[in-house]
């Protein structure tokens, strides 16, 4: 199974030990990859291409969201991809940057009625999936990446994080 190299950067208080946060990534992302590979055919470099997640505030992505999406409100995860990529499209040796919020996360997890680990673990997924082109401004795309997000999580033994509602576009 292709493997990939995680930087993890912790910029805010709060977060669980940055150990916890490395092996609750990799066992999700390599759940990813491995669904991607077996029923998306995803080819992937022989090299591990590397992934930077960065587990940070509402402040600070706040910020990023303003900057880079004119959106001066926090955000639960944002994506930013190394390179373009096309879903089946083989990537380059570097993936790109995943950012998530504390803050949002805690809250949204409460509204969900979720624990903070299974909605930071769905993010982690909706998040690594864009680095891989998908994406949900149309209806179908939605419903593909909405998809894939269920199945990968399914594996991790997880619910179905869209249950009841119609695909987020």
């Amino acid at each position: 199974m292709p493997k990939l190299d995680i930087q993890i950067s912790v910029e805010d208080d709060g977060w669980p030990d940055e150990q916890v946060l490395a092996a609750l990534s990799e066992r999700t992302l390599a759940a990813a990859v491995d669904l991607l590979v077996r029923e998306e055919g995803q080819p992937f470099p022989e090299m591990a291409p590397e992934l930077s997640l960065v587990f940070t505030g509402d402040e600070e992505i706040q910020q990023i969201n303003a900057e880079w999406r004119g959106k001066d409100k926090p955000t639960n995860v944002l994506s930013f991809p190394a390179f373009p990529l096309t879903p089946g499209k083989k990537p380059g040796p570097m993936l790109g940057d995943i950012v998530i919020a504390r803050q949002t996360v805690e809250r949204e997890a409460a509204e969900l009625e979720k624990t903070f680990e299974e909605h930071l673990t769905h993010l982690l997924v909706h998040g690594f999936l864009h680095l891989f082109g998908y994406d949900h401004m149309e209806a179908d795309e939605a419903e593909k990446m909405e998809g894939l997000e269920t199945r990968i999580l399914g594996v991790l033994g997880l619910s179905d994080p869209y249950a009841g509602q119609g695909p987020l576009v």
